[in-house]
């Protein structure tokens, strides 16, 4: 059989294509990315700037969130404060300063319910239910992530969300991976599909402004380029990033409920974090992207990673 999957300890599992040795390292705390591999000249390339381990990712996960799942608030959201019915809450976890950061989910242990390989595939899904545990968002979800290694070093990652209260809830959802081809990002070309960013002001919140940015239609390279900036793509859906060197390139291909990219470069600059996003950051008090899900109804999000070799 060409895909296997293997889990170790209930925590960590293995998508692999036998053919080329490509795979994917999920974990069941926070159903992050811990790897993303191929092979060249018989040596192993991780693209995910990820932890050492699962104690590793346990420990140091709020440092800089990498791979964490955004939900059900996505980025910064002012103050940790919004209204909704009239009523005002107050996130408890978890603060950058005055603002709350990175949903509720990012440490959350996610149950392993499916896993499946074949010829064409290996997958694995994951469940958890959040069941309203922070004050500042009283309303239980289930969410769903699954993902899945197919051929061409193919990498999918699907959420779906689903609810049983008796209103309509407030959410929105994202990922958070950093990503690695090379020593420094500045040996790195970014390209995506988007005219303008939107202005934020000096903690990171959105203005409601737009400020024309094109520098990236083309791809620009990122020396001395820093970023920590949310961007719309021009058509949601058909809107690749590609993020490549002279080596490698990864080509991200998120599907139409993902229509903004926050990209984030950090001091460090040896990877770099490209966030598919659902909504703008601060959405439950500007609305951009907010979404109200009906009770009983699923949505679901869908992210593909593809890596070639140049």
């Amino acid at each position: 059989m060409r895909f296997t999957v293997s889990v170790i300890d209930n925590s960590i599992i293995n998508l692999t294509d036998t053919t080329n040795n490509c795979q994917a390292v999920i974990y069941s705390f926070g159903a992050l990315l811990n790897e993303f591999s191929i092979e060249k000249n018989n040596k192993k390339i991780n693209i995910i700037d990820g932890f050492h381990s699962v104690k590793d990712a346990k420990t140091n996960v709020s440092q800089a969130f990498k791979s964490s799942k955004l939900s059900p608030f996505v980025c910064r959201m002012k103050n940790g404060e919004y209204y909704f019915n009239n009523q005002l809450f107050k996130i408890e976890k978890f603060y950058l300063l005055t603002d709350a950061i990175h949903g509720l989910l990012y440490d959350a242990s996610f149950s392993i319910i499916t896993t499946h390989a074949d010829n064409n595939c290996a997958s694995v899904g994951l469940k958890y239910v959040y069941t309203a545990t922070d004050k500042g968002y009283l309303f239980p979800y289930e969410i769903f992530v699954n993902w899945k290694l197919e051929a061409n070093n193919n990498l999918s990652v699907a959420t779906t969300l689903l609810h049983h209260n008796q209103q309509s809830i407030p959410i929105a959802d994202g990922w958070h991976p950093y990503f690695s081809l090379s020593e420094c990002i500045d040996d790195c070309m970014l390209q995506f599909d988007s005219a303008e960013q939107f202005e934020f002001d000096t903690t990171l919140i959105p203005t409601g402004k737009k400020i024309k940015d094109d520098r990236f239609i083309q791809g620009a390279s990122l020396k001395n380029i820093e970023l920590d900036n949310c961007f719309e793509l021009a058509n949601p859906g058909k809107s690749n990033c590609i993020l490549k060197t002279k080596d490698m390139q990864l080509t991200i291909q998120p599907s139409s409920q993902y229509p903004f990219l926050q990209i984030y470069t950090p001091p460090h600059r040896k990877s770099i974090a490209i966030e598919n996003l659902s909504a703008l950051p601060n959405c439950f008090n500007n609305n951009i992207g907010l979404l109200l899900l009906e009770p009983e109804k699923q949505i679901s999000f869908k992210t593909t990673y593809t890596i070639k070799l140049l």
